[in-house]
């Protein structure tokens, strides 16, 4: 007797659809960042748990949970039709945002910031989860603007949304955070049809943000400052890093054999990308950065296929602030710019960056799935 061959084209259910209609390249790719997450954190987090007074493998366990959970949400979400999608994107923006004015009555301070609330067995960082959901908020108030013939005042209501973010992730302080959602709030308003004399307007008001941040904000000021002039402050974790990667070199010193990790604080987490140097070499730097950049032009080709702005706005601003953070975490390893605390999608140690992730990658999937009479890209 013959056996089924599962998922074939004839396959009418709704994991059937899934399978022929995902972009199963990207998913691939996104498995694979996962895979490296896992060695990488294996790789640095032992040495970070001993010199906290946890067990060796504290993180590795918690990371091996959090895989699962992760890649569950990522096919869950990538299920899910364009409308639904926009109706998660509200409901989790709505929660989101009620969760971050909870953490500042009742969150932890953490390094003179106020964004985690504490619950058992785990720390929840709500402004992770305020990224995807604004994107596709935002996404949808635009492109309802554009298609409403009874003036729909989406642009207003997208303005709105955008300052009540900024002032609660001013108020914890997060500026990486700030950062990171202007930008992506900027370049969806642009995609959208903004006029060249407001887009110069905004470019001017994000250099006086800028200049605003160094003054106003001690850490910002303190961060800059070592990044201009290394002998200005305490730069011991940026010299580490950039110690791993001379000392990995082109192939690396090998799995386990790193040794800066050992005196580095943040190696699961802010700076896993100069593990990666150390241990695994320029090799496997080249090929995350390759990953990374795969994930977003892909995402960007098929988005662009897609006749509906409310797609392609939405995946636009899903796939920079997903390019964005990468930039950031692996500039700052580099000191190619400031320091951020901002973990590497999919690799860095972080319970709430993962799950978020796989809720923004998820949407990713679910808005550029094939839809009927389109070819598939090779």
């Amino acid at each position: 007797m013959m056996r089924a061959i599962p998922f074939t084209r004839l396959d009418t259910s709704a994991v059937g659809r899934w399978w022929w209609t995902v972009d199963r390249w990207t998913l691939g790719a996104v498995a694979t960042l996962m895979g490296i997450g896992a060695l990488l954190t294996l790789a640095a987090s032992p040495a970070v748990a001993q010199r906290i007074g946890a067990p060796s493998f504290h993180f590795v366990y918690r990371h091996a949970v959090f895989i699962p959970l992760a890649a569950g949400i990522v096919w869950l979400v990538s299920l899910q039709t364009h409308r639904t999608v926009r109706r998660l994107g509200a409901i989790g923006f709505l929660v989101s945002m009620g969760l971050m004015l909870l953490t500042l009555v009742v969150g932890e301070e953490v390094k003179g910031a106020t964004r985690w609330i504490t619950l058992p067995g785990f720390s929840l960082q709500p402004s992770e989860f305020i990224k995807p959901t604004f994107a596709v908020v935002t996404a949808w108030m635009f492109s309802e603007s554009r298609a409403s013939a009874n003036a729909f005042p989406g642009d207003w209501i997208a303005v709105v949304l955008y300052g009540a973010v900024i002032l609660l992730l001013l108020l914890q302080p997060d500026i990486g955070m700030s950062l990171v959602v202007s930008v992506v709030w900027a370049i969806q308003y642009f995609l959208a049809g903004l006029g060249l004399f407001w887009v110069l307007l905004l470019v001017v008001g994000g250099l006086f943000s800028g200049v605003g941040a160094y003054f106003l904000f001690d850490h910002v000021r303190s961060r800059v400052d070592r990044f201009l002039d290394p002998d200005s402050g305490d730069s011991y974790q940026i010299a580490k890093a950039l110690q791993a990667f001379h000392k990995g070199g082109l192939i690396g010193t090998g799995p386990g054999e790193g040794r800066v990790k050992e005196v580095l604080p943040d190696a699961h987490t802010d700076f896993i990308f100069a593990v990666a140097g150390e241990e695994f070499g320029l090799i496997l730097c080249l090929l995350m950065v390759g990953l990374f950049a795969f994930v977003v032009l892909r995402g960007f080709a098929r988005a662009l296929r897609s006749d509906s702005l409310f797609v392609l706005l939405a995946t636009s601003g899903l796939l920079v602030q997903f390019g964005l953070q990468a930039i950031i975490n692996m500039a700052s390893s580099l000191r190619l710019m400031p320091t951020k605390g901002m973990t590497l999608p999919f690799i860095s140690y972080g319970g709430s960056s993962m799950l978020a992730l796989s809720v923004g990658m998820g949407m990713v999937l679910a808005l550029t799935r094939r839809q009927a009479g389109e070819g598939d890209l090779p």
